[in-house]
């Protein structure tokens, strides 16, 4: 009697292995694992041959069947199934697919970003592109499938990532053109295509008094000590909130109150002068992770620094919405109070660590107004106080 889905289903596992047979050579095995493979019998020039099909539910009844007339009809023409099967997985083995090729550009490339740049670029290729078009021979993906992939991040609301992967898919495949293995770049085709990234100014408050309630409230925030002095200290250093929560002990320096760190986004070092205030808050912090790598370490592992999201979400746990204040609106908040205090206007672009047009100078000024930005950042962290004091400078 053939086999039915019924009969498939309730197939339990018993003490030995055992078959259920269909018809036509077809059978189920039932491993005592409960696990079920298809298997086909068959023979090939007077030799009993026996063929995995693959695993039930993955493989249905009725595709078990197919795969069995395929290899019934190969061995009618005197082909061994077992033989093509492995000819065909080496001619596919050598198609090169557009996910090994990434990761062959990204073997290579990952030696000029920082580890945290290069893991952050392998898990987007992971998660937005390989499952969509990873197993696609690299030289024949066409710009419509390309612009497919970048749809779903767009129409989620990730226009920025969008064309941050269009960018990467397009540096996969002309060092693919490059090795001489691709002939194209198609995703060349693809500029316009993308809805335009929409760039907005991070909220932040701008009047003393708005300032000193954001920041009595922060002096109040009532979770976690490790999230309670990354807010502390974020109005006080004023950098990106990536280059905060990843900051290293082996960087900072309080004996002479300098947090020196490699700024990924315009490969340049940056000197950040710690303020006495910004002092007593990493030692306050130290005993709690100073053994660890990371200054801010998440709270599932010490290897990890903390969620990009903390920030944010202790901001709103405090009340401030998103149109208030964000974890990047403390730069906002200190160049416009610094630029309005009468304070050198380099010297500011300088400690926000912006990005210097001129490369040369860029790889020597890591140090530029140095010592007027150790100034600055005392009487900025001075002015907080005060307004914290109720005294308004």
């Amino acid at each position: 009697m053939p086999l039915t889905d019924t009969e498939i289903r309730n197939a339990k596992p018993r003490e030995k292995a055992y078959r259920i047979s269909d018809f036509d050579g077809l059978s189920l095995e039932v491993r005592t694992t409960g696990r079920k493979c298809w298997r086909f019998r068959g023979t090939h020039n007077g030799k009993e041959l026996l063929l995995g099909l693959g695993v039930y539910p993955e493989i249905s009844l009725k595709k078990a069947r197919e795969l069995r007339d395929e290899c019934r009809e190969m061995l009618a023409q005197g082909v061994n199934p077992s033989t093509r099967r492995k000819e065909e997985k080496a001619a596919q083995a050598a198609v090169l697919t557009f996910e090994a090729l990434a990761l062959e550009w990204h073997g290579r490339i990952k030696t000029r970003w920082s580890e945290g740049h290069a893991s952050r670029i392998l898990y987007r290729l992971r998660r937005e592109i390989f499952p969509f078009m990873g197993n696609m021979p690299a030289n024949e993906i066409p710009p419509k499938k390309i612009l497919e992939v970048l749809r779903i991040m767009e129409n989620r609301g990730a226009t920025d990532l969008a064309h941050r992967m269009h960018q990467v898919v397009g540096q996969v495949l002309r060092y693919g053109v490059a090795t001489g293995r691709v002939d194209r770049d198609n995703s060349a085709d693809l500029r316009g295509a993308l809805t335009p990234v929409v760039h907005r100014h991070h909220p932040c408050p701008k009047d003393p008094r708005a300032i000193a309630a954001l920041m009595r409230a922060i002096y109040d925030y009532q979770g976690s000590h490790v999230v309670r002095c990354a807010l502390r200290l974020s109005p006080l250093v004023f950098v990106r909130p990536g280059e905060l929560r990843r900051a290293k002990w082996s960087e900072i320096d309080t004996t002479a109150a300098e947090w020196r760190y490699f700024v990924t986004k315009t490969r340049t070092w940056h000197i950040v002068p710690l303020a006495r205030q910004a002092v007593e808050v990493l030692e306050d912090l130290r005993p709690l992770t100073g053994r660890g790598l990371y200054v801010f370490p998440s709270r599932r592992s010490d290897a990890r620094p903390m969620s990009e999201n903390a920030i944010n979400a202790a901001l709103r746990t405090m009340g401030f919405s998103s149109d208030e204040i964000t974890a990047h609106g403390f730069r906002g908040m200190a160049s416009t109070a610094l630029n309005e205090m009468g304070w050198h206007h380099d010297a500011i672009e300088r400690q926000l660590a912006h990005k210097e047009s001129n490369s040369v100078r860029a790889a020597y000024n890591h140090a530029d107004y140095l010592e007027e930005r150790r100034k600055m950042m005392q009487a900025w962290a001075d002015y907080l106080d005060g307004l914290m004091a109720g005294i308004e400078k």
